[in-house]
């Protein structure tokens, strides 16, 4: 497990949400947005197999219509437990 801790952002913009490209390998959950600005998230490796996944982290200003952009991109390598020797 690896926990995802996003500081404020020092612009008007406001953490919105994890998402994972390859749940299979990572999985994001747990999503919280503290009152200062904070987010929070784990990564789960969900299954025995390798693999590449990007987690990524949308924001947004709060006032504004529209849908939130990527603004924090993290690129996982998920390597398994060998099983013998």
């Amino acid at each position: 497990m690896v926990s995802l801790v996003l500081e404020t952002r020092v612009d008007d913009k406001r953490w919105a949400g994890v998402r994972s490209s390859a749940p299979a390998f990572a999985a994001a959950s747990g999503w919280r947005l503290g009152p200062d600005g904070t987010a929070r998230a784990s990564l789960r490796c969900a299954g025995t197999r390798g693999g590449t996944t990007v987690v990524t982290v949308t924001a947004k200003a709060p006032d504004v219509a529209g849908a939130a952009r990527v603004a924090f991109t993290l690129d996982v390598s998920v390597v398994p437990y060998t099983t013998q020797g």
